[in-house]
């Protein structure tokens, strides 16, 4: 038995006899109508027999569900950095995070179209409690984020995962997704947790934090949503912070973010491939010697190019001139496009509620922020 079973996703071997058992579960039923809407039940069983692979798997299958779901709710999703990557090259897309399954899904749709190596996947497992989705993310090359642990747990479940991704970087060549933070970001501030960091260091073993680093050949990866599909759904949670409340999730609350997320209008969508961290990893070794500071460093660095290259959106100009009762940047939309925004908003959530209006306005207000605060920053 490998260290890696309870979390790993399928070895090839094993994808035909995984997909076969839950082939005629009524959600798998429903997925594969959605995704093959002109065809009949036997299309997709007798496919599945031909099927003894992941990669399979997502060419014949899960890339056409991507694809209808970018057709029926979306306009359109736009691409811009991966020119410079390398197809026989393993990268670490360190991505921020604003989709349960719609950010690594539309990554990997995009690196498949393009001739690049497509990733595994991290998802926390308290995503995954019903065997048919722990099974479709095993399918989709999802690896497990073990949560709910003890601190005792949780340092070998790190270094377990850590010894993981560089396997799957360095002896299977095979590029992985991570969330730049454990969760979802709610508020719309793309931030890296040193933790996701030090988690990674955990397999630099006899080699410097820098060149360790400079091995997994990051890329920093923005995905802006024109509309976050969830960004109601976000509110509770964003809510109960602001009031120093623990928020408790619902039984279903996940899947039904999934379902939302996957389903709710999204408008544009547009995902950038930052460039590979190499020099400037090298300068921070030259800054400092000390650990802490250098993972604080390469958390600064991962943070400035995703905010740098987040694609800001109509919507995102409207919520800031909204929250601020300004018209600074008026010229960026439309009035049309500022009804509609206001539309959504009067439909999304009470606007009567002071603090649940300006919270819902400022995840979209915040990406603006803090890009405008870098460059002024920079000046």
């Amino acid at each position: 038995m490998s260290k890696f079973d309870e979390i790993r996703s399928f070895y090839d071997h094993e994808v035909n006899e995984a997909l076969q058992n839950i082939a005629r579960h009524p959600m798998m039923k429903a997925l594969m109508q959605f995704t093959f809407p002109d065809s009949d039940e036997d299309f997709w069983l007798d496919k599945f027999k031909s099927i003894h692979s992941i990669s399979d798997f997502q060419h014949q299958c899960i890339s056409q569900t991507i694809r209808q779901i970018l057709k029926q709710s979306s306009e359109g999703l736009t691409t811009s950095g991966f020119e410079n990557l390398d197809k026989n090259t393993a990268y670490l897309f360190v991505s921020n995070h604003r989709d349960i399954v719609l950010d690594t899904s539309l990554l990997n749709l995009v690196l498949l179209d393009k001739g690049l190596i497509m990733t595994a996947s991290a998802i926390g497992d308290n995503l995954v409690q019903k065997n048919f989705l722990h099974v479709l993310a095993k399918l989709n090359r999802n690896f497990l984020v073990q949560r709910g642990l003890s601190i005792r747990e949780q340092l070998n479940s790190s270094k377990i995962m850590s010894e993981y991704i560089n396997d799957l970087l360095h002896k299977e060549n095979r590029s992985v997704w991570i969330a730049q933070r454990e969760g979802r970001t709610k508020d719309g501030n793309d931030a890296t947790q040193q933790g996701v960091l030090k988690m990674l260091a955990m397999a630099s073993e006899n080699h410097s934090l820098i060149d360790f680093f400079n091995s997994l050949k990051i890329v920093p990866l923005s995905i802006s949503y024109e509309y976050d599909p969830t960004d109601a759904l976000k509110m509770p949670q964003v809510m109960a912070k602001s009031k120093n409340e623990v928020y408790i999730k619902d039984e279903n609350e996940d899947f039904k973010t999934i379902l939302s997320g996957v389903l709710g209008q999204k408008k544009r969508i547009h995902l950038h491939a930052g460039k590979v961290l190499e020099h400037e990893l090298d300068e921070v070794a030259l800054t400092t010697d000390n650990k802490n500071k250098q993972l604080q460093a390469i958390a600064q660095i991962i943070d400035d190019s995703i905010i740098e290259n987040y694609k800001l959106w109509p919507t995102n100009y409207i919520a800031f001139d909204l929250l601020n009762e300004s018209n600074q940047y008026s010229e960026f939309y439309t009035e049309e496009e500022k009804q509609l925004f206001e539309r959504r908003l009067e439909m999304r959530i009470d606007s009567s509620e002071t603090v649940l209006k300006e919270s819902f306005l400022a995840m979209y207000a915040n990406p603006v922020v803090n890009k405008y605060k870098k460059r002024d920053e920079e000046k």
